[in-house]
């Protein structure tokens, strides 16, 4: 295989489209391929982890400082244990590389949720900071990589 640039296009969490450019190795390996689908299957896990771990966050909040009763802390308990099982249907093997994409995905979703079910008014650092974890999201899980 000859050394030289390459260049691939590949859906990501960030925006369809986004391109990675980079330069094959002087051992010959180019980075892995991301397809669109684990792109797609990878996404879609992280939203259902943000919605189980912020979930069940807010349903704790809601029984202890909103008074609303072992019920909904119970409840909480068990949507944060769905969050750890959904976290391993994850296609890469890592744990630390799953956890800290998660975490961006996390900042972002718990705005989101701040908004939609407390009211929460973000300001334009709120958004900026989730933007930049969003960026690492992307960077962290979908970046080409070495076989």
């Amino acid at each position: 295989m000859p050394v030289g640039d390459f260049q691939i296009t590949v859906p990501s969490a960030i925006s369809l489209g986004y391109r990675f450019t980079g330069y094959m190795s002087e051992a010959g390996q180019w980075p892995r391929r991301v397809d669109a689908m684990s792109v797609i299957r990878s996404v879609l896990l992280f939203v259902l982890a943000a919605v189980a771990e912020i979930g069940g966050a807010w349903l704790i909040w809601q029984g202890v400082r909103e008074h609303r009763g072992w019920l909904w802390m119970g409840v909480g308990v068990i949507v944060l244990g769905v969050y750890g099982f959904v976290a391993t249907l994850q296609p890469d093997a890592h744990f630390g590389r799953i956890l800290a994409a998660y975490g961006g995905i996390f900042v972002a979703g718990s705005l989101l949720w701040g908004m939609a079910l407390d009211g929460f008014r973000p300001d334009r650092w709120d958004v900026t900071g989730a933007l930049i974890c969003l960026i690492g999201v992307g960077v962290i899980m979908y970046a080409p990589r070495g076989a």
